[in-house]
């Protein structure tokens, strides 16, 4: 068994005109989502966890622009293929949601190993194009939660 910690972050990389960035997977091509990844250590902070995944998928830093907690939790099944990567017995992980606001689409230098491609798009088109149910409603979330900022 794995040593994965089964808690995670989800991060909507958006400009303040609702466009948002979307990673196409190398292990699943055709399959579109934002910035994710797990903590590395129990102790890590989730806003060291959303910089550090920001950084490594997109080449972007994320102390340069608005990150911000959206005070969204996910629990979720993992799926039985991947639980091997994490300790015996455990099968659900905690995801938490944060936007990352940028002040226009920037080009991105993906981990070609993580990803194939990038886009941005306008937020109604990024939340139809996701497979995961979650990074589809925090996108759907995008244009309320700017329109309250």
């Amino acid at each position: 068994m794995g040593n994965k910690i089964p808690e995670s972050v989800l991060v909507i990389i958006h400009t303040r005109d609702l466009q948002v960035l979307l990673l196409e997977r190398a292990d699943h091509p055709g399959f579109w989502q934002s910035v994710t990844g797990s903590k590395d250590a129990l102790d890590e902070p989730l806003e060291l966890t959303c910089r550090r995944e920001v950084l490594e998928e997109t080449g972007l830093d994320a102390a340069q622009f608005v990150l911000q907690d959206w005070d969204v939790r996910n629990r979720y099944e993992i799926y039985p293929h991947w639980r091997h990567r994490y300790p015996e017995g455990v099968t659900h992980n905690t995801e938490h949601v944060f936007g990352l606001c940028l002040p226009e689409p920037l080009p991105v230098q993906i981990a070609p190993r993580e990803h194939l491609q990038y886009q941005w798009l306008p937020w109604n088109e990024a939340a139809e194009r996701c497979f995961s149910m979650s990074n589809v409603q925090a996108i759907r979330q995008l244009p309320e939660r700017l329109a309250r900022a």
